[in-house]
């Protein structure tokens, strides 16, 4: 099935899957949920393959962690190779398995809790309740090992591991209460079938009157009436090399644009033992490394045009699809964007070049923004027009 434009709000949820794909200016784009962000190195070589044989060549990172191909000439032939590579258990729930989670939970010595076994579990009981099947393709689920790194996210259903040994459940970003981990992803599912009985024409839970609430006060007596611990935001972690508790070491790989050719996707694959981790800030961790393995690792990253360098302008910067993939945009963003992390210059003369954040858009509608703080560079059809 193929789809047309996304923009604004439609009688009905036009988010891409595998199957339901969307109908961009430069061909199909199909997008595959990978849930927690585990990817086994051998459904990232298929991945690659897919993208080199069907389309055009690349693979793109997503802000939830999944990954997408463009330009498919042949979109039943890629959904045929993603079932077969494990990236397809269900042709009625695909579009709806959006689950992130902290991406070095069980490896890193800040989280509290591996929230691993729990991404498995709430995917498999989301996959199993066929009411949530029309769940719509934006709600997101998060789980996060308590340090923080996936609450920024703003998941209509977030589980966050604190030090007391249970769960915060929170609802649109809200603390509600607080869960054990045996019913968390009872808890998790039932605020999901909660929303889909009072959602109306929402997307969101952020969308309802009174969003958490409403649907707090619709979840069974699994939530306690004890008052929630507090959880707190943190700055993801972008690039690097970091410990883990096994003595291992896990590197983080920023993703320039968040764009992976087939060749860097298969270098990746043959840098790391068994499986990588996407990340919502579309970088890729390569974990369980041997210490004496980073260097050439990096040396290896940085010769195929990726990057470990956390105070790199990449780690800060992304960018829309603009021209010539996205009809509506004005310029293409992707080459321009690329142009300004090369030479470090001002984006208009005069202008501060910006620390922060920095996101490059093709039109207003800004498709792809991170959440927070950001530099809005937006194309218009006077140029780009810069918002601090």
């Amino acid at each position: 099935m193929v789809i047309g434009n996304l923009s604004g709000r439609a009688p009905r949820d036009a988010c891409p899957g595998a199957l339901q794909v969307h109908a961009a200016a430069d061909g199909a784009l199909a997008r595959v949920r990978v849930p927690g962000g585990a990817l086994t190195t051998d459904a990232l070589r298929e991945l690659a393959a897919c993208a080199g044989e069907l389309g055009n060549g690349v693979i793109e990172l997503t802000s939830r962690a999944n990954v997408q191909v463009r330009g498919l000439a042949d979109p039943a032939a890629f959904a045929a190779r993603m079932a077969a590579a494990g990236l397809l258990p269900s042709t009625t729930h695909e579009r709806v398995r959006n689950i992130v989670a902290s991406p070095l939970s069980g490896r890193s010595a800040t989280g509290v809790l591996d929230v691993r076994p729990l991404v498995t579990a709430l995917d498999a009981g989301l996959c199993g309740r066929p009411a949530l099947a029309d769940l719509p393709g934006r709600f997101l689920f998060a789980l996060d090992d308590g340090t923080g790194d996936v609450l920024g996210l703003g998941a209509d259903v977030t589980l966050a591991g604190h030090t007391g040994g249970g769960l915060t459940l929170l609802l649109a970003g809200e603390p509600v209460g607080s869960v054990t981990a045996g019913d968390a992803v009872a808890v998790a599912l039932a605020a999901a079938e909660a929303f889909q009985s009072v959602r109306g024409d929402a997307w969101r839970v952020a969308e309802l009157p009174g969003g958490p609430a409403t649907i707090a006060a619709r979840l069974p007596g699994a939530v306690p009436v004890a008052r929630p611990v507090a959880a707190a935001a943190a700055e993801p972690r972008k690039g690097g090399v970091f410990p883990q508790v096994d003595g291992r070491v896990a590197v983080d790989v920023i993703v320039p644009l968040g764009r992976l050719t087939t060749a860097q996707a298969g270098l990746l694959a043959d840098l790391t033992p068994a499986e990588v981790r996407l990340t919502p800030w579309r970088t890729v961790v390569l974990p369980d490394l041997v210490p004496e393995a980073a260097g050439p690792v990096t040396s290896a990253l940085t010769g195929a045009g990726l990057v470990t360098d956390p105070a790199s302008p990449y780690a800060r910067l992304s960018a829309c699809t603009g021209r010539p993939g996205c009809a509506k945009a004005l310029a293409d963003v992707q080459a321009d964007a690329l142009r300004w992390a090369e030479s470090g210059t001002p984006v208009l003369p005069g202008e501060p070049v910006p620390r922060a954040s920095m996101h490059w858009a093709g039109c207003e509608r800004r498709c792809g923004r991170p959440r927070g703080r950001v530099v809005d560079v937006v194309a218009t059809p006077g140029g780009y027009r810069v918002s601090h």
